[in-house]
Formats: C-alpha cells, sequence, structure tokens
C-alpha cells in the first residue's frame, strides 16, 4: 500500500548516487491509496501460447483483488530456445570469438525485450491495454559494468504513469542504462534482481516470482524426490540456501528484499495457491515453540563438479601463505571451504577453474595433492543459531550411512560439508530425513 508521498526518490542502496540522483526525473503519485503487485515470469512461463495465457489469468486474478499490477518477464525458454540468452550470446560468439561485451550486452538484452513485446500483446489482445518497457524505459539506472552491472537507482516515472492510465507495464528484466545511455545486464538470474528492486521502489505490497517450480524446496527435487515446499523463509535463510546452490532466487534480488523489507513470494505458474514466502520474519515466531518442536534445519542445498585441493607445507609461512591465496584471486578463481592451518591449506575450486590452480602451484613448486567428483551439501537454518550439537548431528547421520565428510565450513546459520559427488543423493536423503523436513511444521 503506498500514499501521496510515494516515489519520492528514496535511496534503495546504502551508497550515494553523487551527480546520477537527478538523472531521472523524481514524481509523485498522484491518487490517496493504491495497492501495487509486482508480478514477474520466468523464461519457461512466457515461453508458450498456453503458458502466456496463464499469465494473463495471473493478471486478471490481481486485477480482481485490487491490485494495479507491473509486470517482469525474462527471456524466453532456456538455453537452445531461438530467444533465450544464451543462445542470442552463441550468436555472436559461434563465429566470432573476440565479440566484445558492450556487444554482448546489446543482444542478450534483446531475449527479454521480445517476451516483454509478446506478453504486451497478448495481454492487449484479451482486452488489457498494457505497454512493453526496457529496463532504461523503466528507470534502471547502472553502473556501466558490461553483463554483470549493478543497479545504482530506480526512478520508474515511466511506470507509475502508465499505472495512473491504468495500463500495465511489461519491463525487460535484466538490463538497465549507464549514464552514458550504454545498455548494460545484470547477470544471470538478473530480472529477479529486476523485480525486487522495482518492488522496493514503487513501494509495492509483495512482488510474486513465477516459475517452474512450486516454490522454495527442502531440497533439489530433481536429487531427492522427497522435499517439499517450504511454506515460509527468513531473507538470511533464502539468501544463505542461494549462496549454496540454491537457484530459486538469485541473492542479490534476496539482499535488495531485506534491505528495503519487501516480501516475496515464489509460485509456480500452474499451481498460484502454494508457494513460499519470503520474509523478514521467523516462523518459528521467538519462543512459541518447545525446544523439541523447533526446527533446526529449513532446507538444504548443493554443488556439484568441486575439486578439493589439499597443500601441506614444510614450515610455516605467512608470506608464502599470502603469495598462494593472491595469486589464486589474481587469476579469476574463487575458493570454497577453506581451512588454514600453519602447515596446511585446503580449499575447493569449481573443476573448471582446477587447471588454473594446478598451473599456479606447479609453477610456485608448491607440493599438493587434489580430489576430484566432489560435491558440497549445507544444511541451513536460522534456528540451529540457537540449537545446540546440530554439527554432531550432522555428522552423525552420514557416518551411520558410510558416508565420508572430508571437509567442513560454517556459519551462524549454515553447516556445509564435501563429501564424494557420488554420496550426493544419499547425503540429501538422509540428512532431509534426519531433520524430518518431510514434516510441515505450522506458521
Amino acid at each position: 500500500m503506498v500514499s501521496e508521498n510515494f516515489g519520492t526518490g528514496r535511496p534503495l542502496f546504502p551508497f550515494a548516487l553523487g551527480n546520477y540522483k537527478n538523472f531521472f526525473t523524481l514524481f509523485t503519485f498522484e491518487v490517496r491509496t493504491v495497492k501495487i503487485l509486482v508480478q514477474k515470469f520466468g523464461g519457461t512461463c512466457v515461453s508458450t501460447p498456453e503458458r502466456r495465457k496463464l499469465i494473463i489469468k495471473r493478471v486478471q486474478e490481481a486485477d480482481e483483488k485490487g491490485f494495479k499490477t507491473v509486470l517482469v518477464v525474462s527471456a524466453m525458454g532456456r538455453n537452445g530456445a531461438p530467444y533465450a540468452t544464451d543462445s542470442l550470446r552463441l550468436l555472436a560468439l559461434q563465429e566470432y570469438s573476440d565479440v566484445s561485451l558492450r556487444e554482448l550486452d546489446l543482444i542478450m538484452s534483446c531475449g527479454e525485450l521480445i517476451s516483454a513485446v509478446v506478453v504486451a500483446a497478448a495481454l492487449s489482445n484479451m482486452g488489457i491495454t498494457s505497454r512493453a518497457l526496457t529496463g532504461a524505459q523503466a528507470g534502471f539506472l547502472t553502473d556501466g559494468r558490461y553483463s554483470e552491472a549493478e543497479v545504482l537507482d530506480c526512478q520508474p516515472t515511466g511506470i507509475v504513469e502508465l499505472l495512473q492510465r491504468n495500463e500495465v507495464p511489461v519491463v525487460a528484466g535484466f538490463q538497465g542504462i549507464d549514464p552514458m545511455g550504454e545498455i548494460n545486464t545484470l547477470g544471470r538470474g538478473g530480472s529477479d534482481i529486476t523485480a525486487v528492486i522495482l518492488g522496493a521502489a514503487l513501494e509495492a505490497d509483495k512482488v510474486e516470482i513465477y516459475t517452474d517450480v512450486s516454490g522454495v524446496m527442502t531440497a533439489d527435487p530433481l536429487i531427492f524426490k522427497g522435499a517439499r515446499v517450504i511454506q515460509q523463509i527468513t531473507y538470511g535463510e533464502i539468501f544463505q540456501l542461494a549462496h549454496e546452490g540454491a537457484r530459486v532466487i538469485h541473492p542479490r534480488a534476496v539482499e535488495v528484499a531485506m534491505r528495503n523489507n519487501v516480501n516475496v513470494v515464489v509460485r509456480n505458474l500452474e499451481d498460484p495457491e502454494t508457494g513460499t514466502l519470503i520474509t523478514g520474519e521467523s516462523s518459528l515466531k521467538g519462543g512459541g515453540y518447545s525446544t523439541r518442536s523447533r526446527r533446526a534445519v529449513t532446507g538444504i542445498a548443493h554443488y556439484t563438479n568441486l575439486v578439493q585441493f589439499l597443500i601441506q607445507l614444510k614450515d610455516p609461512d605467512p608470506r608464502r601463505e599470502q603469495e598462494i591465496f593472491q595469486s589464486i584471486g589474481e587469476a579469476g578463481v574463487n575458493i570454497d571451504l577453506i581451512s588454514v592451518f600453519p602447515l596446511m591449506k585446503a580449499f575447493t575450486v569449481k573443476d573448471e577453474h582446477s587447471f588454473k590452480v594446478e598451473n599456479i602451484l606447479n609453477k610456485m613448486e608448491i607440493p599438493y595433492t587434489m580430489e576430484k567428483d566432489c560435491a558440497k551439501v549445507s544444511v541451513v537454518g536460522v534456528g540451529m543459531h540457537n540449537i545446540p550439537g546440530v554439527m554432531a548431528k550432522v555428522v552423525r547421520a552420514l557416518n551411520e550411512h558410510n558416508i565420508e565428510i572430508k571437509q567442513t565450513g560454517d556459519s551462524n546459520i549454515s553447516i556445509s560439508l564435501l563429501i564424494k559427488q557420488q554420496d550426493l543423493h544419499g547425503a540429501i536423503k538422509t540428512l532431509h530425513d534426519h531433520f524430518y523436513l518431510e514434516d510441515q511444521l505450522p506458521i
């Protein structure tokens, strides 16, 4: 619910906008109150005429409930589909491998534009007046970095004007424009970021993210069929799950939602009655439950195709240690599950980057061993922060099923374990069963 002050340019981000804060005209919404709903539709949702009919139905349902709706769309389909982002990118690279990032951003931004035009046409054909908008027309100011841009500000003047005329804006996600007028894309999954930023800028009642799953699941249903939908989850939990490999919503979108207190709901396009509410309120609701009924673990995430490196030094050498990690970082390799001891260092990297680490260590004449075909499985839950012995339960559960733990890492609300990739399904099932994740606690 927004009021007459709506859209007065409050900053969405913690840094100053410098000379660019007036790049877009500030505005006010000349109505007393209005309910706004931002609906984001993923690539599979916009990919066929049948699915676009369901989008129209979701918009009509929102209108019946008194909402003014703003749509955000991704490029149609997945890799291999004609207008999918990866397909458009390949179109430029398949013959010319030295295409600049600027040109790649231009061609990749086309996928969302195509979706926006097609969805707007489908809505208009059903008597719902709508208009497609680019990221720039929707008010997204970016920092000028191609392929991984950050949004500096969002001043959605054009969207407000369309809502005042009772038109449905259909915004191309994943993109914005920098102060020099250049198109920037926001990186893979960037349409989630577009939707949540719009939700914050418009002070929307909530943001609905429609996809081909029924919500945030307790585990990947493609790996473990017994996974169920989590009804409610905190910003911190979903951020950690996304960071540890769950692919339902982009971590940067969660960060924006948390910073601006935007309620987000993840739903299945074909089954809108179920879904997951992402909010600042824990489903544990403080002391309302006994210790027995409180859940330590909310969900399980995983990464595959990891390589573990073990480095053994003869003598403690802080300078050598710093040189090793600095060289790996300068090579553009992200490392994870880092364990550092005076004479031993252990960490993991993605399999595709392991050859870079090998080259660095060989060049530095650092002795090492490596193990390929590893996976990381992580249990996440805000409840574990106040429940002792969770690590012991995790270790016992895997030991009982002869699943070797090669390395561990943890935070306040997560425990990660490195295992052999062949044990991944068994580990997820064991942990899911051990923490009773098949049971839905009341909210």
